[in-house]
């Protein structure tokens, strides 16, 4: 399966992004192949219906990916209880051409204890998009967050490293089993 993590922090080391290349490597240890598009590396000029952005190669670039997805993961951190502003933009200039009956799994990064109410208004928004929310989020916030800071080492001790790795590893096996349920009904 071709899976798409799209990354919706316009910080360098955000949290989130990190979140996501971890997601990355755990989907390619499956055998499955998966794609980040870091919206920090890669931003989007802002969403305009009125004007025509078929040009820009960002935007280009994530379509293309999107639309060969069979399944898509969203990533964000918390800001004032939402996602945040790139990846609104990034998913206003996405339809449901790009989700229609794929699974989408949200994570996000809060500064506090998790990020709840950014993964609900996702869910919103992959229902709007007629994507097919994965029942099970990922958010980490607090002493978890440590885990995927830039300067973890895989050396340091904190209290949960191992208990955040285990559940990501276990939701993203949930989301990789209902992708291929899903993947093999829309190509049936």
């Amino acid at each position: 399966m071709n899976i798409v993590i799209l990354a919706g922090s316009n910080r360098k080391n955000a949290t989130s992004t990190r979140l996501g290349e971890y997601a990355a490597e755990v989907i390619r240890g499956q055998g499955h192949e998966a794609v980040l598009f870091d919206l920090y590396e890669k931003p989007l000029p802002f969403y305009a219906p009125d004007e025509k952005q078929e040009t820009d190669e960002h935007l280009a670039e994530l379509n293309t990916i999107l639309l060969a997805a069979d399944a898509i993961i969203l990533s964000t951190p918390e800001y004032h209880g939402s996602i945040s502003g790139v990846l609104k933009n990034a998913l206003d200039h996405l339809g449901q051409a790009h989700f229609s009956g794929k699974p989408v799994l949200s994570i996000s990064s809060a500064g506090g204890a998790v990020g709840v109410s950014s993964l609900t208004q996702m869910q919103t928004m992959v229902r709007n998009l007629h994507g097919i929310n994965a029942p099970e989020w990922i958010s980490i916030g607090g002493a978890q967050r440590r885990r995927f800071e830039a300067t973890f080492d895989g050396y340091e001790e904190y209290e949960g490293s191992q208990d955040i790795e285990e559940r990501v590893q276990r939701v993203l096996g949930s989301f990789l089993n209902l992708a291929r349920t899903l993947t093999a009904a829309r190509k049936a």
